[in-house]
């Protein structure tokens, strides 16, 4: 079986990086969207698992601390990061995958 894809979708604000993703995944079941990690508070209407997956100071360094992030940043005071295990299971399994 080949592995899948990681494709990085990128632009400012407002270019349409959503309009694309959905199409994307509307267009193709094999893609797949990675879902954040984040120590941020959800905004109304956001889903924890569908938006991001929301998780405290202290869990989000224990993940980070056992390498469970692919990349992570702290962007105006919180934390953001991908999941490496998710990833690798994805594009082992032959699907791709977007991260936005």
């Amino acid at each position: 079986m080949n592995k899948g894809n990681i494709f990085v979708v990128t632009a400012p604000s407002g270019a349409g990086k959503t309009s694309l993703v959905r199409a994307l995944l509307e267009a193709d079941q094999q893609v797949q969207l990675s879902i954040s990690y984040t120590t941020r508070a959800p905004r109304p209407l956001e889903l924890d698992g569908k938006d991001y997956h929301f998780v405290s100071e202290a869990t989000f360094m224990e993940m980070l601390e056992r390498g469970d992030f692919l990349e992570s940043a702290q962007v105006y005071g919180n934390r953001y990061g991908t999941s490496q295990p998710w990833i690798e299971g994805v594009i082992g399994s032959g699907a791709d995958i977007l991260l936005e």
